[in-house]
This record gives structure tokens, C-alpha cells and sequence, in this order.
């Protein structure tokens, strides 16, 4: 009951915007009606990246990256937590997030893979371990290069910060957007090196154009 009722006067005092474009929005909804129509729920490999990235839910990701908006986090976390079920079977012990180098973190203030992967982890009962992977070495930002630098672009580039913490875990890693999986499988690669059990891997987003 003191639940529902302090979110409802949350509600008063923070009303809802629309992720995309900041319209008004009913409580609890993601995007605004018009913006809504744009978010295409990918039917396939919806475990791989339950969405195509584009429309209202690319300008969200942008906002959220790039524009210090990690109050996006919660709308769009919870798009992803609608992809927690396909995950509840394998008995998830770890949820990690693609980590940013130190540089990148400083400048940007949070990481955006970790703030989506923290309710994933709450909704399928596993630990949330944003500092298990290290970047290694600063690398261009994915999103300017084209498809064969990107997948050179993040070899090598990430460690286990202990092995001991992914040792024989069921790890699920979690990005905001995959393109050529380059990133997820150099991190599942340094996962399964450090002796993670078995590393699935999950994105908010799908950019099949690239």
C-alpha cells in the first residue's frame, strides 16, 4: 500500500516524459503514443537484443548515452527486464555489464550497460557485478566505424578484474546495443577465459543496419 502510494505521489511531483521526445505520458509508460508506434519488437533472436534499434527508442539511447540522461535508465531497463523470463531456466548466478575504460567513465559520469543490467539482475535473483570485467584499453567508439573496424576495434580489449569472481558462474552479459557482437563476444571471450561456466548475453537494442 505505502508502495503504491509513494508512486503515485511520484508521479505528481516527477509527472512521466516520453524517453524520445519528452512529451507527457500516462504513469509508468516508456514512450508517448506517437513515439511508441516507431519501437519495433524484434521476433527472432529477441534473446539476442529484444528490439531493432531505430525510431523513438534509438533517440532514447542517445539521450541516455550521450546526453547525460541516465534517468533513462529506468524506462528503458524495464524494456529490457520483458526479456528476463527467456533467462529465469538457466539459473543466472551473475549479471555483468559491458564495462566503459576509466576515461570514458569520467567523462560520461555512469555506465549506461550497468544501469540497465542492475534490475535484470534484482528481476532473475543473480548477483550484479558491474566491476567483474575491466576494459583493458581505451578503443574507439563502435558507433564510428564502420562494420570490419568493429570487429577488430575491441580484441583484447577486456580482462576479469578477478577470476575468482566468474569462476563457474552462470554469467549473462548485458549491453545497451549490439551491432556486430564484436564487443559481447571479445567480453564473453575474457569471461570464459577467467572460467565463467557459461556466459549468454543480452542487448536493449539490435542495429541491423550496420
Amino acid at each position: 500500500m505505502w508502495i503504491a502510494i509513494s508512486e503515485w505521489l511520484g508521479d505528481i511531483v516527477s509527472p512521466e516524459r516520453c524517453a524520445a521526445c519528452d512529451e507527457h505520458v500516462k504513469p509508468r509508460r516508456i514512450f508517448c503514443p506517437p513515439c511508441a508506434m516507431t519501437l519495433e519488437a524484434r521476433t527472432t533472436d529477441a534473446a539476442v537484443a529484444p528490439y531493432r534499434y531505430g525510431g523513438a527508442l534509438a533517440r532514447a539511447i542517445v539521450r541516455f548515452k550521450y546526453e547525460g540522461r541516465s534517468d533513462l535508465a529506468r524506462p528503458l531497463g524495464s524494456l529490457l527486464l520483458r526479456a528476463a523470463p527467456m533467462f529465469e531456466p538457466l539459473g543466472v548466478d551473475l549479471v555483468v555489464p559491458v564495462p566503459l575504460h576509466f576515461a570514458r567513465l569520467a567523462d560520461r559520469g555512469f555506465n549506461q550497460a550497468a544501469l540497465l543490467a542492475a534490475p535484470l539482475a534484482r528481476a532473475l535473483g543473480a548477483t550484479h557485478e558491474p566491476r567483474a570485467l575491466v576494459r583493458v584499453r581505451d578503443t574507439s567508439r563502435q558507433a564510428d566505424l564502420d562494420r570490419t573496424s568493429r570487429l577488430t576495434n575491441v580484441s583484447f580489449a577486456f580482462a576479469a578484474r578477478d577470476p575468482a569472481v566468474v569462476e563457474g558462474k552462470r554469467v549473462l552479459l548485458v549491453d545497451d546495443v549490439r551491432t556486430t557482437g564484436s564487443t559481447l563476444r571479445a567480453c564473453a571471450a575474457a569471461l570464459t577465459s577467467a572460467g565463467a561456466g557459461f556466459v549468454h548475453a543480452i542487448a536493449l537494442a539490435f542495429a541491423e543496419d550496420f
